[in-house]
């Protein structure tokens, strides 16, 4: 039987923001399914920030995606047919397989899902990277205490609003700044954060500083441009940045107006004693067991909440992937590429 793959592959290297010529949309024939091998349908596909960077060819902790190559992503998948003894037909596993339909895989690097924990969409979201992402950048980075004031940007995205929540499960204060006011409204009504700030503000330094009287011990950076401006003067002694993205920057080209701040930023670092720290997640999997103890439970008891943003169509993930740039989504960013078995 002939078996097709319908593939998003990266067609040229954006210049700023990507645009729909910068993706090719293909047909691939695969080859037959060999020996330890497993032919998958692609049922959930993520989108998110983390996948600009790999349209720049420039020196980075992970390979660029090549002219031609499909894009990366991570994804849930069934399998259909297989010839490895560690799967068979009708497993729910999770794996890197891409921007494509079907993908042939020898199984490295594949963990199967248990459906009975949290729909199976989850294993890309929550449950998956980005929630892991939350659960180690704040609490082996950020190192919360209880009554201690976390800043978190992005909040209402996949990581920042697992971090808020999983912050005020340690007790803390929690402020995050998000976007369009439905979104802080959601943060703060649904989520449970102290207060939420729109970065649209023009007065959004001000605003923070009030809600932060005593000053901000704890910021968890997925943003960087005017947030990290507006956070930086609030920094107590002693505070810990995780530093997971800078969505703001991805598609900027050319220099940045604007006085020096390098030689402020370092005093302030060595005055105050500051604890800045960058970090994969890739390079933190031995964590994965405590997180998917903790936060499932965490969900089962409905003290973490998560909410996933569904677009239908493999054929509509450049358009939703250029729109997540933008802010455009709410919640996690999932491309529904065909059907679930599990729902």
């Amino acid at each position: 039987m002939t078996v097709t793959s319908t593939q998003v592959q990266l067609a040229a290297r954006p210049v700023g923001d990507p645009k729909h010529s910068d993706f090719k949309i293909t047909t691939v024939e695969l080859p037959p399914v060999g020996s330890d091998e497993m032919l998958c349908r692609i049922i959930y596909q993520s989108l998110d920030p983390y996948m600009r960077g790999r349209m720049d060819d420039t020196k980075s902790y992970a390979a660029p995606v090549q002219i031609g190559d499909v894009m990366g992503a991570g994804t849930v998948a069934e399998v259909v047919e297989s010839k490895n003894a560690q799967f068979r037909p009708g497993d729910i596993i999770t794996g890197m397989f891409g921007w494509q339909t079907h993908v042939i895989s020898n199984g490295v690097g594949i963990r199967k899902i248990d459906p009975a924990l949290a729909p199976i969409s989850t294993a890309i979201g929550i449950l998956g990277m980005p929630g892991m992402t939350a659960y180690v950048g704040l609490l082996d980075i950020g190192e919360p205490k209880k009554g201690e004031t976390v800043v978190v940007a992005a909040a209402s995205g996949a990581v920042g609003s697992a971090v808020g929540q999983i912050a005020k499960i340690k007790g803390c204060r929690v402020i995050g700044v998000a976007g369009a006011a439905e979104k802080c409204t959601f943060v703060t009504e649904e989520l449970g954060f102290d207060a939420c700030l729109s970065h649209h503000s023009g007065n959004l330094d001000a605003e923070l500083a009030a809600l932060c009287p005593d000053g901000i011990d704890v910021y968890f950076e997925n943003v960087g441009g005017k947030v990290f401006d507006a956070v930086f003067p609030l920094i107590n002694p002693f505070a810990r940045i995780p530093i997971c993205g800078l969505i703001s920057r991805y598609s900027h080209i050319g220099g940045f107006p604007g006085p020096n701040e390098l030689p402020k930023l370092m005093r302030s670092i060595l005055t105050n004693r500051l604890k800045i720290q960058g970090f994969i997640i890739t390079e933190r999997w031995s964590r994965f067991p405590d997180f998917e103890k903790d936060v499932s439970g965490w969900i089962q008891s409905g003290a973490l909440k998560y909410r996933e943003d569904f677009v239908d169509g493999l054929e509509n993930a450049p358009e939703a992937f250029m729109g997540l740039l933008k802010g455009k989504n709410f919640g996690k960013l999932v491309v529904r590429v065909s059907d679930d078995p599990t729902a």
